[in-house]
C-alpha cells in the first residue's frame, strides 16, 4: 500500500478506482518530457493486460505464451519477468529468483517479488533462506513478513515477546504468518494466558472471526463458541458465561458485540451475571459496553466508563473514553486518559492537541504552549487548531522558486515515474500509484517539487498533490491546493452563494481532482455524486432527462454536486461541519449526531466525536482544506476555529433523503 499522506489525515477516504484525466497542456507550456513512447504496438498492451490477468489466475502455460509475445523493449518488461516467475515461486530454484531480483534491483517490482518470495519461504518454514533474503523487510515490510521474521527467531527459542506484543495489534490482518507466530509463542510459553485473552478481546472488538476462533483454540476453548461471540452474540450469550477464564472472555466478547446492536440487552445481561465475574472481568465487560455506548453517543457512556475503572483498555476504547470526556468538558479526565495512552498513540497530532487544550483549561499555560508548538508546523486539522490556540492564523506561504527545465528533465527520466505513466495509460491506477510512490523515495524537496510538476504536465493532479505534500520546508500551495475547472465552478458557486474554498476543499478530499473517479459504493466523478443523489438533485433543480452516465460529464457533475452541497448546507442552518458530515455519511446520520446535543458544542469537539472514523477523518480534512484554500483565494489569514464555529442542537425539519 502507498504510504500515508504527509501532513494529511491517514483516515481520509481515497478514490478506489479511477482513470487519470487526459487534458491539454496549458497554453505556452513546454512539451511534456518523458511521455510514454508512441511506437509501442497496441497489441503489445493488449497482450500485457492478458498476461497480467493470467498471472492473477496462476495460469502458467498462458503466462509463458503471452510473455513470449512481448518485446524486450516493452516499457513494463520488468513486470513481464515478474509475471513469468510468480506462479512458479514454490518450485523455482533460489538462484533463478535471485537472478530476476538482480536484473531489476532497486525497482518496485523487485521489492514485490522479494516480498512474495519471503511469504513463500515463510509458509515453507525455510528460515535459513528467509533470513538471508529478508533484509530490511524483516523490520519494515508488510505485517505477515514481520510475523514470519519473529516466528523464525521464536522457532529457535529466542525471546521475541515484546516485539510480538507490539506487532500483534490488528487481528483482521494477521493471516497465516501471525497466526503461526501466536501458536508458537503459546507453545513455547512466551505468550501467557493473559496475552491470548487480550488477543481474543482484540479480535472480538475488530469483528475478526477467524482470529477469534484460532485464539480460542490456543486457550483450549471452543472455537465455534468464539465465532458465535463475534457473529451471533445473542447465541453465545444464551450459552451462559461458562466456567473457565477463556469461556468468560468469550462471553465478554459477545457482550461487547451485542452492545453494538442493543445496548439495553447487553447492560441487562452484564448486570445479571456480574456476581459470577471477577472484578477485572466486570471492569472489562463495562469497558466493552462503554465503547459501544460511546460510539452511539449514548448518555450512559460516561457512567459505563466509570464502572470500567481499572480495566485494561484497547486503543479504540481509550480514545473513545477521551472523546466522551471532551463532550462533557471534563478536561481533567481528558488529560488523564491521554496521559494513560501508549506512547505511539499519545504522540498522534489529535491527542497532542487535546492534551494541550486540557493543560490550557487547567491553567498550565507553558505545558499547553509546548504541545501546541509541537504540531503547529503541520498544515493539517490539528496543526491549524494549534495555531489558533497560539494566536496565529493560517496563511499561504510565499511562492517557491519555479521548477527549472533541468529539474523537470531529471523527474521525467525517473524510471519509476515512467512506468507509472504507462500503467495510468493502461487504466491500472493502483499499479501506477505503487510505481509513482516508489519513484519518490529518497528525493530532495526540489526533486519532489519537480516530480509534482511532472505530474501536472501529464495532467495527473492527484499525483501532483500527493507528491507535493511530502515536502517539509518548500511548500508549494499551487501544487498542494490546485483549483482546476475554475471557470465552471466559480459561477456555479456564486449563483448558489457557496464558499468556493469549501467546495474545493471537498472536491480535493473526494476525488483529488480525478474526473472519472469511481468509489466502491458507486459514487462518480469529481464530486463523487451517488447515482440516487444525482437523480434526486436533478429533479429538484429541473435537470430533465437525467441518466446516471451524466455524472461523468464534468459540468453536470459539478452542477449536481454543488447544488447538493447547497441543499445540505441550508438544511443544517449554514454549518459547514454538519453539511460536510452529511455529504459523506448521509443527512440522516448527521441529523442523528446533531440530535444527541443537549446544548451548543464547540465545532472541533463535535468533529472529534463523530462516530464513524471515515466521516471523522473526512470532515477534518475537508475543513482543513477549506481553510487553506481560503488563505489562497482571499490572500489573508484564516482561522479554522472560526470556520468550525459552534454546533447548535437540532434545528428544523429536514427535506433531504
Amino acid at each position: 500500500m502507498p504510504p500515508a499522506l504527509a501532513q494529511e489525515d491517514p483516515e481520509a477516504p481515497q478514490p478506489e478506482q479511477a482513470q487519470p484525466p487526459v487534458l491539454p497542456v496549458p497554453p505556452g507550456a513546454p512539451a511534456v518530457p518523458g511521455a510514454p513512447a508512441a511506437d509501442i504496438r497496441a497489441d503489445d498492451d493488449s497482450n500485457f493486460l492478458l498476461l497480467r490477468e493470467a498471472a492473477r489466475q496462476n495460469d502458467s502455460a498462458r503466462i509463458q505464451a503471452l510473455a513470449s509475445r512481448l518485446p524486450p523493449q516493452y516499457p513494463l518488461a520488468s513486470y513481464v519477468d515478474y509475471y513469468r516467475l510468480k506462479p512458479r515461486l514454490r518450485e523455482a530454484a533460489p538462484e533463478e529468483i535471485r537472478e530476476v531480483l538482480r536484473r531489476h534491483e532497486g525497482s518496485a517490482i523487485a521489492e514485490r517479488l522479494r516480498a512474495d518470495w519471503l511469504l513463500e519461504l515463510g509458509r515453507r518454514r525455510d528460515w535459513t533462506t528467509f533470513e538471508r533474503e529478508a533484509g530490511t523487510l524483516a523490520q519494515n515490510g508488510e505485517l505477515q513478513i514481520r510475523c514470519y521474521a519473529l516466528l523464525a527467531r521464536a522457532s529457535r527459542g529466542e525471546p521475541v515477546l515484546q516485539d510480538a506484543r507490539a506487532l500483534l495489534t490488528n487481528p483482521p490482518a494477521y493471516g497465516e504468518a501471525c497466526a503461526a507466530l501466536m501458536a508458537q509463542l503459546a507453545q513455547n510459553g512466551q505468550f501467557t494466558e493473559a496475552d491470548l485473552l487480550w488477543q481474543l478481546r482484540l479480535a472480538g472488538e475488530m469483528n475478526a472471526t477467524g482470529p477469534a476462533r484460532r485464539t480460542a483454540s490456543l486457550l483450549g476453548a471452543s472455537d465455534t463458541r468464539a465465532a458465535q461471540a463475534v457473529d451471533l452474540p445473542a447465541v453465545a450469550m444464551a450459552r451462559g458465561i461458562g466456567t473457565t477464564r477463556a469461556e468468560r472472555e468469550i462471553y465478554l466478547v459477545a457482550l461487547g458485540r451485542m452492545a453494538r446492536s442493543s445496548l439495553k440487552l447487553a447492560t441487562v445481561a452484564l448486570n445479571k451475571n456480574s456476581p459470577k465475574l471477577s472484578q477485572d472481568e466486570r471492569a472489562t465487560g463495562w469497558a466493552n459496553l462503554a465503547l459501544a455506548a460511546s460510539i452511539g453517543l449514548s448518555p450512559e457512556a460516561d457512567d459505563y466508563w466509570r464502572r470500567a475503572n481499572g480495566a485494561r483498555l484497547t486503543n479504540e476504547q481509550i480514545q473513545w473514553k477521551t472523546r466522551i470526556a471532551l463532550r462533557k468538558g471534563d478536561w481533567k479526565g481528558v488529560r488523564a486518559t491521554i496521559e494513560a495512552m501508549p506512547a505511539g498513540l499519545r504522540a498522534e497530532p489529535a491527542w497532542v492537541y487535546w492534551l494541550g487544550r486540557a493543560h490550557k483549561a487547567e491553567g498550565h499555560a507553558e505545558q499547553a504552549r509546548e504541545l501546541f508548538e509541537r504540531i503547529a508546523v503541520q498544515s493539517n486539522f490539528y496543526g491549524q487548531l494549534a495555531m489558533d490556540e497560539l494566536g496565529r492564523m493560517v496563511t499561504a506561504p510565499p511562492a517557491v522558486a519555479p521548477v527549472t527545465a533541468p529539474e523537470l528533465a531529471q523527474a521525467a527520466a525517473n524510471p519509476s515515474l515512467q512506468r507509472a505513466l504507462k500503467f495510468y495509460a493502461l487504466r491500472l491506477r493502483a499499479d501506477g500509484n505503487r510505481e509513482w510512490n516508489w519513484g519518490l523515495r529518497g528525493l530532495s524537496e526540489r526533486q519532489l517539487l519537480a516530480a509534482a510538476e511532472f505530474a501536472r504536465r501529464n495532467e495527473l493532479l492527484d499525483r501532483m498533490v500527493e507528491t507535493s505534500l511530502r515536502t517539509r520546508t518548500e511548500l508549494d500551495y499551487a501544487q498542494r491546493f490546485p483549483a482546476p475547472h475554475f471557470e465552471i465552478l466559480r459561477p456555479t458557486a456564486q449563483d448558489l452563494g457557496l464558499d468556493k474554498a469549501w467546495v474545493y476543499g471537498l472536491i480535493r478530499q473526494e476525488s483529488r481532482f480525478i474526473q472519472d473517479a469511481r468509489s466502491g459504493v458507486g459514487a462518480s466523478g469529481l464530486m463523487q455524486v451517488m447515482p440516487s443523489t444525482g437523480k434526486w438533485v436533478a429533479a429538484k433543480i429541473g435537470l430533465d432527462n437525467f441518466v446516471h452516465d451524466m455524472l461523468n460529464d464534468l459540468r453536470t457533475n459539478i452542477t449536481l454536486g454543488a447544488n447538493y452541497m447547497n441543499m445540505v448546507l441550508e438544511n443544517f442552518d449554514g454549518s459547514e461541519v454538519l453539511a460536510t458530515a452529511a455529504y459523506n455519511a448521509g443527512p440522516g446520520r448527521a441529523r442523528a449526531w446533531r440530535g444527541r446535543l443537549a446544548e451548543p458544542m464547540e465545532g472541533a469537539v463535535f468533529v472529534e466525536t463523530i462516530p464513524f472514523s471515515e466521516t471523522r477523518g473526512y470532515v477534518r480534512n475537508v475543513m482543513a482544506n477549506a481553510t487553506n484554500y481560503a488563505a489562497v483565494f482571499d490572500n489573508k489569514p484564516q482561522s479554522i476555529k472560526t470556520r468550525l464555529s459552534t454546533i447548535q442542537p437540532r434545528g428544523g425539519s429536514s427535506v433531504l433523503p
